[in-house]
This record gives structure tokens, C-alpha cells and sequence, in this order.
């Protein structure tokens, strides 16, 4: 469902399926709901969001964090200073904004529905042109 090409990321990812689990990602492992899988393509924005963070821990340094920070207007990275919302990390704009801009379909549950969404940080085109540029230099 995505265009964007997952065999960047240089690691094996091992997926934890468990009824009742939150969506989650650490280095090399993601944890997802069975239930929610059983949502059929609602929930593939999901699984793009969790995988989303492997190419942000095995492919990004703290200048290029730094860098998506700021184009996706995020407050910090990730979870480094609490209190903030969700919406407020770059690591969560980043996950749901290449979430969107690699696969823009009406199933999407990341479909923006206004400017502010998480996943509208960025319009597509100009999201993909930056990623690109991130991953292409060293």
C-alpha cells in the first residue's frame, strides 16, 4: 500500500502480534494489537507508523532529526521533554507525514482531514523531496 521503499531500513525487524498490545516501536521490534490487524486496511497506517520509526532509529543522527524537527514544526524529537502532546514530537509528525505521503488513498486512516493533522506536517511532495535528501546523505 506504500510507496515507500522499507528495505532501506539495514536491520531486521522482528513484529510482535498481541491481542490487547499498544502500537508501539523500539529498535529492531514492533508491538501490534491482533484485533486491530483484523481492521483490515484501516489498520495498515498502523503498522506504516511503527515501521516508520525503524527508519528513524537505524537511519537518522541527531543533525537529521534536528532537520525534520524543524520542517515539521515539532516542539522536540521524541519524548525528550515531557508534557508535550503527541502532535508536538518530530518523531510522530514524522512517522504519520510519511505515512501519507507515501500512500495517499482514501483507506488511509491517516488521511488528513485539516492543516493541523499530524500527517498534513508537511505536504506530500515537498515531505518525500526532504526524506530523500536525509537518506541519501551520509
Amino acid at each position: 500500500a506504500s510507496a515507500f521503499d522499507w528495505s532501506v531500513v539495514p536491520a531486521q525487524v522482528t513484529i510482535h502480534l498481541r491481542r490487547g498490545a499498544s502500537s508501539e516501536a523500539t529498535p529492531g521490534h514492533i508491538w501490534l494489537d491482533a484485533d486491530l490487524l483484523s481492521a483490515g486496511r484501516f489498520a495498515w497506517a498502523i503498522v506504516q507508523d511503527e515501521y516508520a520509526h525503524q527508519v528513524d532509529f537505524f537511519l537518522f543522527d541527531a543533525a537529521k532529526r534536528a532537520k525534520l524537527t524543524a520542517a515539521l514544526g515539532a516542539r522536540d524529537w521524541c519524548h525528550g521533554v515531557s508534557g508535550l502532546a503527541h502532535h508536538e514530537y518530530g518523531c510522530e509528525r514524522f512517522a504519520s507525514t510519511l505515512v501519507w505521503s507515501y500512500w495517499q488513498h482514501r483507506d488511509n486512516s491517516y488521511r488528513p482531514t485539516s492543516a493541523r493533522d499530524e500527517s498534513a506536517a508537511m505536504k506530500p511532495a515537498a515531505f518525500r523531496a526532504l526524506l530523500a535528501s536525509l537518506l541519501a546523505s551520509p
